[in-house]
């Protein structure tokens, strides 16, 4: 049985996912369903929240770099930041340019219980930030005009209906 990546609509991408309080069976177990479901989709992040599961994991898979990481929190932002077009496996077939700090710094702990710090800029910067965003119920089409907004999940609802047909 193949974990499904929620799409937009589903509440869970709404909810603020919970701390781990320990790592178990049960965590190791989401966290291979996460990387399983991701690299199904060819992404190269995913939030437990994006498989129905309301829990600060993710995991990330950028410039030969894998993580998986448990309640990650981002430590520092750079004040630079730049607008770029993002995408997200949660609203497939669309995508907008999105304004993210061009660095960040994350903090978490990986599934042998060890702390983790990591420094990504650019693309890695931007996913870090959009996985955690996730974690806080917040999708990348909230950083955009309620205009822009409405015509991009028009466009989505559009493409959803054209591959149900």
């Amino acid at each position: 049985m193949s974990i499904e990546i929620r799409t937009y609509g589903d509440s869970v991408l709404r909810r603020v996912a919970d701390p781990l309080t320990k790592i178990d069976a049960e965590a190791k177990r989401i966290a291979e369903k996460m990387v399983e479901a991701m690299i199904r989709a060819n992404g190269i992040g995913l939030a437990a929240p994006q498989i129905g599961v309301s829990k600060r994991i993710i995991v990330l898979d950028l410039n030969g770099e894998f993580h998986i990481l448990l309640n990650p929190e981002i430590i520092e932002t750079s004040q630079e930041s730049e607008e770029i077009v993002e995408g997200c496996l949660s609203i497939p077939g669309v995508n907008a340019e999105v304004t993210r700090k061009l660095r960040t710094h994350l903090r978490g702990i990986t599934l042998d219980e060890k702390p983790v710090d990591i420094e990504g800029e650019g693309l890695m910067a931007r996913a870090i930030q959009h996985e955690i965003d996730h974690l806080n119920g917040v999708l990348f089409v909230d950083y955009l005009s309620p205009a822009r907004r409405r015509s991009l999940l028009k466009e989505y609802h559009r493409k959803q209906k054209e591959k149900d047909e």
